[in-house]
């Protein structure tokens, strides 16, 4: 496999994968990828369709995959979606599908920092969140316009929203059209198939942890892993422990029985008690009982998942499992970056450039001032330093205007409305420090880890301060 480095595993805290016993994987968009526009597109068409079923003007509405990104909060109280920088300082805002002003989100977030543990703000932490994003946008417009009669606040226009979403993902329909069109919806990987044979044959517990059902999660990966595999080995050869409807988050936060799949082909339940045993199926749990089955915990069990909380922040913050989060758009994300290296080194030396200038005219300003207030030092008059100050002044102006569109072009990497993910503006985004405080790691695919063998030392960087230069 070649390398490539877009495709690599990112380390925020160092991972020892020699000293992993167990290590567990979700299903959706973390073992089998799907095409994100095509998916999130049908899923926003069949909830679009039950809240027609309301009496809503829904109809002429269309699903812009581009309007939202992951990592954005949706601000229940203004009707906003909004970009937050690691600290929580807002420097983008859409109200609706409308884009605000700088002085529109000045006005609107002055002395307001988004603290997502507060009941106002929802964050989008999965690619599930794209066509809830997209159709909650639009419909503030409606609401706006007087066009929800009923409806009081946009929280009741987010919870009519999710409540149609969540009908949409629960009922079987989407998951119907899947199986029926695997091709147009999953996206194959070969890879992912040899990376968790390595790992199996490096002795490590393999784990599916799903809260897909059974039937769906067996469908989907004899579509995704049994094509792939050797000989007459299927998918459930290759995984240990099965865990399906698992109900994450609160597999980790409850203390839910576990049922074990007795009759697979009608999903007939029986209570299970003690010891999981290898090749079974179960339903439900909670991951107290399973470390105590593995006879594991804590840093001896990784998990990789999609889902920033019900996947990371939750397995990392209840039992310290390590942790690993898939973010599949960071790979074209980190193309375009790749892309722009050139004009980024440009932009680099023309902010250097400007802030030497603008140190420059700092000094002139102060000593102007020493000069007109006599504390001088002498030599230098005050229509000379004025002179100074405009040319200098005339220098950045014009430096500024070659700054722009390579500023422009940065910010927009990723997408064009809400640039990179990971990023707000020179900062950190509020996503990106979710992400450092709960992963471990990050990579865009599961495959990613053929990048590594099942033995290596994965080494966080040395992190840098601002007074490292």
């Amino acid at each position: 496999m070649t390398t490539d480095p877009v495709r690599g595993i990112f380390t925020n805290r160092t991972l020892n994968l020699r000293s992993i016993k167990a290590i567990g994987y979700d299903m959706d968009y973390t073992l089998i990828h799907y095409r994100t526009d095509d998916l999130e597109h049908r899923a926003y068409d069949i909830t679009r369709e039950r809240l027609a079923a309301r009496g809503w003007p829904v109809d002429d509405l269309v699903f812009d995959p581009t309007s939202v990104v992951r990592g954005l909060a949706v601000d229940l109280e203004l009707g906003n979606l909004v970009k937050a920088t690691r600290f929580g300082y807002v420097i983008r805002a859409s109200h609706g599908t409308r884009m605000l002003t700088y002085d529109e989100v000045r006005n609107a977030y002055s002395g307001t920092l988004i603290d997502l543990a507060e009941s106002r703000y929802e964050f989008m932490n999965t690619l599930y969140s794209l066509s809830e994003g997209n159709l909650f946008a639009q419909l503030v417009d409606l609401y706006d316009a007087g066009r929800l009669p009923g409806v009081r606040s946009y929280y009741e226009v987010a919870d009519a929203v999710q409540q149609a979403l969540d009908r949409t993902h629960v009922d079987g329909t989407l998951k119907a059209e899947i199986h029926a069109d695997p091709d147009r919806y999953v996206v194959p990987d070969p890879e992912v198939v040899r990376a968790l044979l390595d790992q199996q044959h490096a002795g490590k517990h393999l784990m599916l942890i799903t809260n897909a059902n059974w039937e769906f999660a067996d469908q989907m990966m004899k579509l995704a892993f049994d094509p792939y595999l050797p000989g007459a080995m299927t998918w459930r050869d290759l995984f240990a422990t099965i865990i399906v409807s698992a109900g994450k988050p609160g597999f980790f936060s409850h203390d839910h029985h576990f049922y074990r799949v007795v009759d697979e082909e009608n999903a007939l339940l029986r209570p299970h008690r003690g010891k999981l045993e290898d090749g079974s199926v179960y339903y439900g749990g909670n991951a107290t009982q399973l470390e105590e089955s593995l006879g594991l915990s804590g840093d001896e069990i990784l998990y990789v998942g999609d889902h920033l909380f019900g996947d990371v922040h939750v397995s990392k913050s209840m039992f310290r499992w390590r942790t690993a989060l898939i973010l599949r758009e960071l790979e074209a994300e980190l193309r375009a970056i790749v892309g722009f290296q050139q004009s980024e080194d440009t932009l680099t030396a023309l902010m250097a450039e400007k802030a030497d200038l603008e140190h420059r005219r700092a000094r002139l300003r102060l000593e102007a001032l020493r000069v007109e207030f006599g504390s001088g030092e002498g030599g230098t008059g005050a229509a000379e330093l004025g002179e100074e100050l405009e040319a200098l002044q005339s220098l950045i102006v014009a430096l500024d205007d070659q700054i722009a569109p390579f500023a422009r072009a940065s910010g927009q990497l990723g997408n064009a409305t809400w640039g990179p993910i990971m990023r707000a503006g020179n900062d950190k985004s509020l996503f990106a420090r979710q992400v450092e405080r709960y992963a471990d790691v990050y990579t865009s695919r599961a495959s990613n880890f053929l990048m590594e063998t099942p033995f290596a030392f994965l080494r966080a960087p040395r992190g840098s301060l601002p007074h490292d230069g």
